[in-house]
């Protein structure tokens, strides 16, 4: 597809307030930026625009504004959803926070940091490690991802057990609005009960509503001991038990709690090197077990391996290895993450980033596991993820043999299938990703009608040109 020509008038505007090496139009250099992660989501656009400073992406959007310019954010441009990728008119202009990158402040008394939208998320993690403080987020992409992008996405990840969401972590926002004005939330406050609490307004809303430009995150104390264990469970009820069990050994120590399935593990140790089976046999479900805090002299690890021995007594847990170095569990985290990796050789993958009731997590896998071997005979269910607070990742191999793009072609057949069965266990069709483009219509069938009502009155109050991120979380008509 050509690449649109620029708009004279929003070209001339953009020109006065950035410099010509942080204004990309050539072709080439915008390729990368126009198609999602997933190579699921391909857009235009007319520019790739960088600001440095918060001044000029307030600039940039007034000039946008003034021009009924769409914006698109875009921070690591690692979402699942196709919420960073423009659509296909091309009178986008993407926004990009990567020059965005200073850490302004970090108080390890108040234990907080205010930061620029385009850190890194492993950078702010290194940060605070130097203050001997935690920042807890944790993802797959940290290496990669921006804070801007996991406050605008809510993104989830490894820690939320203890930690809760990308919007526990946050105090204060600063946020360019949609008419270029610059609301500077950027408090340091525990409480603050002063009126509504707007940064949670824009904590998820994934560039609809404003542009985030900076953070004031919590900090955590820096764990002094980590306990970490792979344990083969009798059956979903048994991880479930063995969950609650091990909450209350540690103390609500709990960081992590993560179900693998067996064909997971066979396809990470098929496809991805350093993959290690954890046990001398195999067996039909695994969790990942990690708590961190203690008192640094072993009893956080000691009332884990407690836990274990007991449940295993009971017949809940089957077998199971306590990681006896940082080493090894490290090799049990890898074997978790290849878990997404494998799947890609496998063929094609149909997704879902779902969250029911942890209680009601075994009874939705039979029924969602029962409803696709319907539709899709010899397809390969490899659930996955945070079993501790209901999210999985209920992702379908293609059958084997099958014609990839033949598979794909049923996305939407089979999401909805999957969806309808959460719906029905009054869970969420999108747990940690976010809504994006990938998925409007699809919230739109289970929101209920004043949810929506409520959702378009406030992207229409902020954004009455409909030019933040258009087609994205709400269809405004």
């Amino acid at each position: 597809m050509a690449q649109p020509s620029l708009q004279p008038e929003i070209l001339s505007r953009l020109r006065e307030v950035l410099e010509p090496r942080h204004i990309v139009t050539d072709a080439d250099e915008l390729a990368p930026r126009l198609i999602d992660w997933r190579r699921k989501y391909t857009g235009a656009a007319q520019a790739l625009v960088k600001p440095g400073t918060t001044a000029e992406v307030a600039a940039v959007v007034r000039a946008c504004a003034d021009t009924g310019t769409p914006i698109v954010p875009q921070g690591g441009h690692t979402g699942l959803v196709g919420g960073s990728t423009p659509d296909l008119d091309g009178r986008a202009v993407i926004l990009s926070s990567e020059r965005l990158t200073r850490i302004r402040d970090v108080d390890p008394l108040n234990n907080t940091m205010t930061v620029e939208a385009g850190c890194i998320l492993q950078t702010l993690q290194a940060a605070a490690a130097r203050h001997d403080r935690l920042f807890p987020l944790s993802l797959a992409a940290e290496g990669t991802c921006r804070i801007g992008g996991n406050l605008a996405t809510n993104a989830g990840g490894l820690n939320v057990l203890r930690y809760g969401n990308a919007r526990d972590q946050v105090l204060g926002l600063e946020v360019v609005l949609p008419d270029g004005r610059v609301w500077d939330g950027l408090r340091t406050l525990r409480k603050d009960n002063t009126g509504y609490d707007l940064k949670q307004l824009f904590v998820g809303s994934e560039g609809t509503l404003g542009i985030i430009t900076a953070a004031t995150l919590k900090l955590q104390p820096q764990p002094l001991e980590t306990a970490t264990a792979v344990c083969a469970v009798r059956d979903l009820d048994a991880a479930l038990a063995l969950l609650g069990r091990c909450q209350q050994a540690t103390a609500q120590s709990l960081t992590s709690f993560e179900l693998i399935p067996r064909l997971g593990i066979q396809l990470s140790l098929q496809h991805v090197a350093g993959s290690v089976d954890p046990l001398d046999r195999a067996y039909d479900w695994y969790v990942l077990v990690e708590a961190k805090g203690g008192h640094g002299d072993g009893g956080l690890k000691a009332a884990l391996e407690s836990a274990l021995m007991q449940a295993y007594e009971d017949g809940l847990v089957l077998d199971a290895a306590p990681a006896e170095s940082a080493g090894q569990a490290q090799a049990f985290w890898h074997l978790r993450e290849a878990v997404v990796e494998a799947q890609r050789h496998e063929g094609g993958s149909i997704k879902h980033d779902i969250a029911v009731p942890v209680s009601s997590v075994p009874a939705f896998l039979a029924e969602a596991t029962a409803r696709v071997h319907e539709l899709v005979p010899g397809v390969r269910p490899v659930p996955f993820g945070h079993l501790g607070d209901g999210n999985l990742h209920f992702n379908l191999t293609q059958p084997k043999g099958a014609d990839t793009q033949a598979f794909l072609a049923r996305w939407d057949e089979v999401n909805a299938a999957v969806h309808d069965i959460v719906a029905s266990y009054r869970g969420s069709i999108s747990a940690e990703h976010g809504i994006g483009q990938m998925k409007v219509a699809e919230n739109a069938r289970f929101k209920p009608p004043i949810e929506l009502e409520l959702m378009r009155t406030l992207k229409r109050s902020l954004d009455p040109q409909n030019i933040m991120n258009p087609g994205k979380v709400i269809d405004v008509g």
